[in-house]
């Protein structure tokens, strides 16, 4: 089963007088929908999009596995593991929450900042907060998260150059860059699809230019 979700039906949240604008995929905060709390392991896709010199203070998190990627700009992110980094695009960021931390994330650029961020629920909750980051993730190898049960695959194919989904039992695919064509659906930026027992799927970028896209791969995990 493909299960399209189009950009314009996320929910919309942040605090845009302060420069945050963000749009959720996943009931979250004031828009609950019990229908829509999570996909298979993944339970919040947020695109957040932040002004410059705007960001988000301290706050804590708890039993969450939090994997964030930059479209555009450059992220500033400081943690209680005693992590300070800067997250550029193509790096990917892993905060494990473990049994409590807490991080600051903001926009110390001159430019607009972008940036996705997901959530994931932990296979077993608690533990020893943890974080890396993974510089210019390529194409070819999947960012393994076994805390998670998960997998997360970028496919970047050039215009008109089409890439695979792996085949697993749920699956989430979204669409960072460029426009797509999956199953006679196009795809556009924030546009995401629910994939649930499907494979041999592929994709194909748009003739007009390249794609960027995230997928998440749950193996064994019902959607």
């Amino acid at each position: 089963m493909i299960d399209v979700r189009r950009a314009a039906q996320r929910y919309p949240g942040g605090e845009p007088g302060n420069g945050i604008e963000t749009a959720h995929a996943f009931s979250f905060g004031p828009h609950y929908d019990p229908a829509n709390l999570r996909f298979a392991g993944l339970i919040a896709c947020n695109e957040e999009r932040l002004a410059a010199g705007a960001g988000f203070a301290e706050h804590p998190h708890s039993h969450t596995e939090i994997v964030t990627w930059v479209a555009e700009g450059e992220l500033t992110h400081e943690d209680g593991t005693g992590a300070a980094t800067t997250v550029r695009r193509g790096d990917l960021q892993r905060l494990g929450a473990g049994d409590g931390v807490r991080h600051v994330e903001r926009n110390a650029g001159d430019r607009p900042l972008v940036f996705v961020q997901m959530w994931l629920m932990p296979l077993e909750p608690g533990g020893t907060p943890a974080y890396e980051i993974v510089r210019d993730v390529t194409d070819t190898e999947p960012y393994d998260l076994p805390q998670a049960g998960a997998a997360l695959h970028v496919r970047r194919p050039a215009a008109g150059a089409s890439a695979r989904i792996p085949d697993a039992t749920a699956a989430y695919l979204h669409v960072v860059h460029g426009e797509i064509a999956l199953a006679g659906e196009i795809l556009g930026p924030g546009d995401s699809a629910r994939l649930t027992d499907e494979e041999g799927l592929t994709f194909t970028a748009s003739a007009t230019g390249a794609a960027e896209v995230l997928i998440w791969e749950f193996p064994g995990m019902p959607g």
